[in-house]
């Protein structure tokens, strides 16, 4: 009898259902397919060995036959009929052989096609377990592609956000700076303001000074005008 074929079930984590459905529907047809060829095998075995027992029985029958015809030598007379009768059955027994015969053909050809069957079987399993590993292959590098890709894009998040922080610092730093040059404008106008109200105040206290000096001069000719008056009054009453 033929040798088992076990037809293991292979798992494909990385395939989708459809891909799974398909392999779970192959693997069942081809088990099928082989429980089937099995039992057929072991049918035709059957028939051999209940064929093979036939002929050993024909052969055992032939012996006899055999001894029977010895016999009937030795008494022609007596076994007249049963000679006769012993050649149709030796006729039904070549009728048989040749039935037999064609039976063994038939079962050899029968072989010959489940062997032809068997090696379609094969190669067809073969194409099966190569596709199987094409498509492994084919999940092994979408899952490196996937995780790559993955890698790619938190490193182009990375980038970003460093390009972010980097952006906000430069903003900041412009900020900061544009921040620092109005403080350093204010606090040059307030040096301006001071420096011109000081200008201002010193200039004021001139004037003023000045003013003060020319009415301190005024008063002074003032006094100077009032005494040489006083005097000539003086002049013109003692004259009188």
């Amino acid at each position: 009898m033929g040798k088992k074929r076990k037809t293991k079930k292979k798992n494909n984590p990385l395939g989708g259902l459809g891909k799974l459905a398909s392999f779970t529907s192959d693997s069942i047809g081809s088990a099928y397919d082989s429980y089937k060829k099995r039992q057929h095998l072991k049918k035709i075995e059957e028939i051999k060995l209940k064929k093979l027992e036939e002929s050993h029985k024909i052969k055992e029958e032939r012996k006899e036959l055999k001894l029977k015809e010895d016999q009937v030598k030795k008494d022609q007379d007596k076994l007249k009929n049963k000679d006769e009768e012993l050649k149709l059955r030796d006729k039904d027994l070549k009728i048989k052989e040749e039935k037999l015969k064609l039976e063994n053909e038939r079962l050899n050809k029968k072989d010959e096609e489940l062997r032809l069957i068997s090696q379609d079987q094969r190669k067809k399993e073969k194409e099966l377990k190569l596709k199987e590993e094409e498509q492994k292959r084919k999940d092994i590098d979408l899952k490196v592609r996937e995780e790559e890709q993955k890698v790619k894009e938190q490193k182009e998040r990375k980038r970003k956000k460093l390009e972010e922080q980097k952006s906000k610092f430069e903003e900041q730093r412009i900020k900061n700076e544009e921040v620092q040059k109005l403080r350093e404008w204010e606090q040059k106008f307030d040096e301006e303001q001071r420096s011109r109200e000081h200008k201002e105040k010193l200039k004021d206290e001139q004037i003023r000074l000045k003013d003060l000096e020319m009415q301190k001069i005024k008063e002074q000719e003032m006094q100077n005008f009032k005494e040489e008056l006083i005097q000539e009054q003086r002049k013109k009453d003692e004259l009188n």
